[in-house]
């Protein structure tokens, strides 16, 4: 697990939190049949989404692992 820290960081939990957010505000929308909060949470997907990819860009993302050259020889 230690190898591959997928979304371990602060970009992933960030977008994954404003992403669940808009589609709690859009499940609610459609039981109350509420335009407005609908179009909040479609609003509120995209940010999601270019706040992840913003604070990756600003370093807060997850680092790319190195990988070693595979070793060529026959075995």
């Amino acid at each position: 697990m230690a190898e591959h820290p997928d979304g371990q960081s602060t970009a992933a939990w960030t977008a994954v939190a404003i992403v669940l957010l808009a589609a709690f505000l859009i499940s609610v929308a459609i039981v109350i049949v509420s335009w407005p909060m609908a179009i909040v949470g479609i609003v509120l997907i995209v940010v999601g989404g270019a706040a992840g990819k913003i604070l990756a860009m600003a370093g807060f993302g997850q680092s790319k692992l190195e990988h070693s050259p595979k070793s060529t020889e026959a075995r």
